[in-house]
C-alpha cells in the first residue's frame, strides 16, 4: 500500500527542443510528457522566463512548477538552474522527464539519481547544479537501428507509426508517474512503473 508524502516545493523538468521541426522528434519526449501532465493538473506553461517556458500550480497541498527549458537540449541546465535558484527548489525536488535510447518505445524506468549516461540534458543540468541527485523519469524511445547510425539524426527523428502508439501510453505513464514519485516517492513510483509496457 502506498504512503503519501508531503513535501515542500517540486520543480518538475520535460526536456527538448523549441521548434516545430522538432516537435515529434523522439528528444522531445520529455516536452511530450510535460504537456500531457500540464493537462492534468490544469497548469498552463506559458510563463516565458529562467530561458523556458513555465508554469506553476497546487499539487497535494505543494507549489509544483512546470517547466521546458528553451535554450535547446544541451543547455538545458542553465533554465533548470534558473528557475530552482529563484524558487529556492533543491535537486531532490527537481524531477526530470526525457528520452532514453537504451529502453525501448513504451518503457519507463525512474531513478533517484545517477549519471548524465551520454544524455546531454541530463549532463548539462548535472553541470549547473553541481549534482547528480536529482530524480528522474527516463522514457524509453528505442536503440538505434545500427552501431553506424548517427546518434543525432536518430533523436532529432521521428518515431514509426508502431512505435508512436507504444509511445501515446507510456507518456501518459510518464505523467502519472511524475506524480507518483511526489506523492509516494521515488521507490514506490518505481516498482509501479519500472518496466511498464503497452
Amino acid at each position: 500500500m502506498f504512503q503519501k508524502t508531503q513535501d515542500e516545493s517540486w520543480l518538475i523538468v520535460g526536456l527538448g527542443n523549441p521548434g516545430r521541426e522538432y516537435e515529434r522528434s523522439r528528444h522531445n519526449t520529455g516536452f511530450r510528457a510535460l504537456d500531457i501532465l500540464a493537462k492534468n493538473l490544469h497548469c498552463k506553461v506559458d510563463k516565458l522566463k529562467f530561458q523556458g517556458l513555465y508554469g506553476q500550480t497546487v499539487y497535494g497541498g505543494r507549489k509544483v512548477y512546470l517547466l521546458k527549458p528553451q535554450t535547446y537540449m544541451n543547455l538545458s541546465g542553465k533554465s533548470v538552474l534558473g528557475l530552482s535558484a529563484y524558487f529556492k527548489i533543491p535537486p531532490q525536488r527537481i524531477l526530470v522527464l526525457f528520452d532514453d535510447i537504451s529502453l525501448a518505445p513504451g518503457r519507463l524506468r525512474i531513478r533517484a539519481e545517477g549519471s548524465a549516461g551520454g544524455h546531454n540534458g541530463i549532463k548539462s543540468i548535472i553541470s549547473e547544479l553541481g549534482s547528480q541527485d536529482f530524480p528522474r523519469v527516463k522514457i524509453g524511445v528505442g536503440a538505434k537501428p545500427t552501431p553506424e547510425y548517427d546518434l543525432a539524426a536518430w533523436v532529432l527523428g521521428s518515431f514509426s507509426a508502431q512505435d508512436e502508439k507504444a509511445m501515446a501510453v507510456s507518456l501518459r505513464n510518464a505523467a502519472e508517474a511524475a506524480l507518483a514519485v511526489m506523492d509516494y516517492g521515488v521507490p514506490e513510483a518505481a516498482n509501479r512503473f519500472n518496466g511498464s509496457h503497452p
